[in-house]
């Protein structure tokens, strides 16, 4: 529980720095563009690797500052790009909660494949399975099971792509020394 606490304090601490707010701004530019090129399948399905660029915030900076960038991102993106649908907050909560999520598996820990495909899971059941399932159910009036079934293959396909492709780029960017220039030191395990 301490080490927990510790975590989230951490985080928190991390908003003092500018170094924070720059990185943060700068990748969700990067995420604001990679948006963009989202594929819509009807108004329930949605094929997108925003959130690849998002997890380098929640791996640098962790929980707290993870959830709060995740909901800003969240509402910044809508404004900028509604995609046809109406503003729902749930979807904001779901991505401040995504943030705190990948926060805390990823934040002053180690990055192995194993933790990245329990991040990834963790993340694609509560968030993406039952909550935008249930979200959506209640914005368009269908059924939770009727729209169950084409969530869940979706985001078992796209965990393990997300997983793979974050992965990989995390360790790229840590062997070219990325990670040392915003003062992060890159292998940390709490």
């Amino acid at each position: 529980m301490k080490k927990l606490a510790a975590l989230f304090t951490d985080s928190c601490r991390e908003f003092n720095s500018l170094t924070t707010i720059t990185v943060a701004a700068m990748v969700g530019a990067v995420s604001i563009v990679l948006g963009y090129f989202t594929i819509m399948i009807g108004d329930s399905l949605k094929i997108g690797f925003a959130t690849i660029a998002n997890q380098f915030v929640y791996y640098l900076f962790g929980p707290v500052v993870g959830g709060v960038y995740g909901g800003a991102m969240d509402l910044i993106k809508y404004f900028l790009n509604p995609m046809g649908q109406p503003f729902f907050p749930g979807f904001t909560l779901n991505a401040m909660l995504a943030g705190v999520l990948y926060g805390s598996f990823f934040y002053k820990r180690r990055i192995t494949i194993w933790r990245v495909l329990a991040a990834e899971f963790t993340v694609a059941l509560i968030c993406n399975v039952l909550l935008t399932t249930w979200w959506l159910s209640i914005m368009y009036g269908r059924g939770f099971m009727a729209l169950l079934p084409t969530r869940l293959i979706k985001n078992v396909i796209m965990w393990l792509i997300h997983s793979f492709l974050f992965y990989t780029i995390e360790k790229t960017m840590e062997a070219s020394g990325v990670f040392r220039l915003v003062g992060k030191k890159s292998g940390a395990v709490l």
